[in-house]
């Protein structure tokens, strides 16, 4: 069995470095391969387990469970009275279903290989006091590695030696901006560094991770469509009817002597003929071309059984960044003090950027906004002397420039930073309220300042946030009368996610995601149902919240586009992979949005709608005209014996 080091990777960022040396039994000398390899006995490589089936295996499940059982008893009846065709049509109609029900597995097992290619391959190791580069998989708890710009995090990590990390965890928890991490700060397996370079002990590998624990809840998400249990429930209803029908002709055939073999005849007959063999098929055809259909509305269904499951769906969970905001920083309101004008505040901010830093989404987005506001002005006039990029510990860029012979210093960074810097109480008292109400709407803000040689004196302030879709808020009032009620989820500070429902109209409940984790099933469940939206989520609070939603009798849709969605998306009714999802969420899902936004998912539901209503004709027909042959065949039989002609 694969030990635990007992080390809760979330909340191993407050414990000490030297309690976790000692539970780890590590120095910073590292392990020698020795151990390294004894270790590796104990906690197991460093890969996500994977619970394969064989395809031969994933088939022959198509032949067992309740829906087959029916057809197979069909058969098995058709081949005791001798009807040929009837045997040759039912076997037919199994290994359709069979065939359908293999491919709607096998493309549904692949989350989890989609995962592991999203685990770094080789890591930079610290063994026998030496750094050496080896496969990830090979990572112990207790190993001390280093990670630079560009690696994937191998494992989960305390850091500490280093300056800073900036790191891009959204594919694991949902943030829409980058992370800073310092010493004492876990970097978790998966996630991808943007800048810096630091070292840090393994504190947990494999399954034990966050990411693998992601992983572990998609292997353990299940979910029984609505309708396999109608199809389930139509065929039951039937079957007692034509039971309830057998009893009532061999009640006549044995008070009127009449011959049992003939009377068993007659009783196969009627359950042949009360088996639906064919309505699992007819409405999987029926499905296919809905499935045809809606790739037509940008919508690729990947299970055809979620087309049904939408048509119901009465709760859709949507994910906040990039479906019902652009995914887009984006500078917001700019504030020039005491004279300034708008356009010096961005000039300054833009000179006092690193336009060949790729990694550095905030320089970039200060590049674009100014080139397409203010493309007169030619960054060429202005000659660097020297820039000093940003660091976690001051919280700035600062540039210096010659110009006129003169010396001046450009700087932006965050509001307390430049704050630090100004002499005059007023700037400061300017910037930090400027700064604090930016704050209460959740958007970030940066402040520019420059120094002339007389002190250092403001520029202004302005504001970044990712904007909500134009058509959010018609979109959620149209669900709204589709009888969808919306809720957001982000792993987004509480501010922000606040701020995006405001704007859409979503409704100011908003719950932090982490008061779930000290609740019981009941109090979270009423915190759950009430909420207008959820901030700060990790992959166990969006799979615990579709859960608690569909335990309260929803039919719950959850869209998402990350690693950290794919359990919940497997777990939902409706999984809904939304345009440029990772190939982990587009596995786990059973629907794959080409457009952006949720409009989308609105043409799917009304869409889907239109295709359950030809299915649901198609069963009152067939329970309709079963009853019909049924009754008929009963009241025959009943007439032409005691009544013989």
């Amino acid at each position: 069995m694969i030990k635990s080091t007992g080390i809760n990777s979330k909340s191993a960022d407050k414990m000490p470095l030297q309690e976790i040396k000692q539970k780890l039994k590590t120095t910073e000398k590292a392990l020698t391969q020795q151990e390294a390899e004894k270790r590796l006995l104990e906690y197991g490589f460093n890969t996500l387990e994977e619970k394969n089936k064989s395809a031969l295996m994933l088939f022959l499940e198509g032949f067992w469970g309740p829906i087959p059982w029916l057809i197979e008893v069909a058969a098995i009846l058709s081949l005791l009275v001798k009807h040929w065709e009837d045997f040759i049509i039912i076997t037919i109609l199994l290994l359709a279903n069979a065939i359908i029900e293999f491919v709607e597995q096998y493309s549904a097992n692949n989350a989890i290989a989609q995962l592991k290619n999203k685990l770094a391959l080789n890591a930079l190791c610290l063994r026998d006091s030496k750094w050496k580069t080896i496969t990830a998989s090979e990572i112990v708890p207790g190993d001390i590695i280093k990670i630079k710009l560009g690696d994937v995090v191998p494992a989960d990590i305390k850091l500490f030696k280093g300056d800073y990390l900036n790191i891009d965890q959204s594919a694991l928890t949902g943030e829409s901006l980058t992370v800073v991490k310092k010493k004492g700060d876990v970097a978790y397996s998966g996630t991808v560094v943007k800048q810096g370079q630091m070292s840090g002990i393994v504190i947990n590998t494999g399954s034990q991770t966050l990411f693998g624990k992601t992983a572990q809840l998609i292997d353990s998400a299940k979910n029984v469509s609505h309708f396999q249990q109608a199809v389930m429930k139509v065929g039951n209803f039937l079957i007692i009817i034509a039971f309830v029908l057998i009893a009532i002709l061999g009640i006549i055939a044995y008070t009127r002597g009449e011959n049992l073999l003939d009377f068993s005849s007659f009783a196969l007959v009627l359950l042949v003929a009360a088996i639906p063999a064919a309505l699992p098929t007819v409405l999987s055809v029926t499905m296919v071309i809905g499935v045809k259909f809606l790739s037509k509305k940008n919508a690729i269904v990947s299970h055809m059984m979620a087309i049904e499951e939408m048509s119901g769906m009465d709760l859709l969970c949507s994910d906040k960044t990039g479906t019902l905001t652009q995914n887009k920083l984006t500078i917001g309101e700019v504030i020039a003090y005491n004279g300034a004008s708008e356009k010096e505040v961005m000039l300054n901010a833009v000179l006092a950027s690193d336009s060949t830093n790729h990694n550095d989404a905030i320089d970039h987005l200060v590049f674009d906004t100014f080139q397409k506001k203010y493309a007169d002005t030619d960054l060429k006039l202005y000659k660097l002397n020297k820039f000093i990029p940003f660091d976690p510990v001051n919280k700035r860029t600062e540039a210096i420039y010659i110009i006129n012979n003169d010396k001046i210093n450009i700087s932006k960074g965050a509001p307390q930073s430049i704050a630090a810097l100004l002499e005059d109480n007023k700037q400061k008292d300017f910037v930090t309220e400027k700064a604090a109400d930016f704050a209460k709407k959740g958007y970030r803000a940066l402040a520019v300042a420059e120094n002339s040689g007389n002190g250092w004196r403001l520029n202004g302030i302005f504001s970044m946030y990712d904007p909500p879709r134009e058509d959010s808020k018609q979109t959620l009032r149209q669900a709204s009368e589709l009888g969808v009620e919306v809720k957001m989820i982000t792993g987004d500070q509480v501010a922000i996610a606040s701020e995006t429902a405001k704007q859409i109209g979503l409704g100011n409940n908003i719950l932090n995601a982490t008061k779930l984790d000290s609740l019981n099933e009941n109090e979270s469940s009423e915190l759950i149902s009430n909420a207008n939206g959820f901030a700060q989520v990790y992959p166990e609070h969006k799979f615990k919240i579709v859960k608690t939603l569909q335990h309260k009798g929803h039919i719950v849709g959850m869209t998402g586009d990350g690693v950290n969605d794919a359990p919940a998306l497997k777990q939902a009714n409706i999984g809904i992979a939304v345009d440029g999802a990772t190939d982990a969420s587009k596995s786990a899902a059973d629907i794959i949005l080409t457009g952006s936004g949720i409009s989308v998912i609105i043409d799917a539901i009304r869409s889907s709608r239109m295709i359950f209503a030809r299915m649901e004709n198609y069963t009152i027909y067939r329970i309709a005209e079963t009853l019909r042959i049924l009754l008929f065949i009963t009241l025959s039989i009943i007439v032409f014996r005691f009544y013989p002609i």
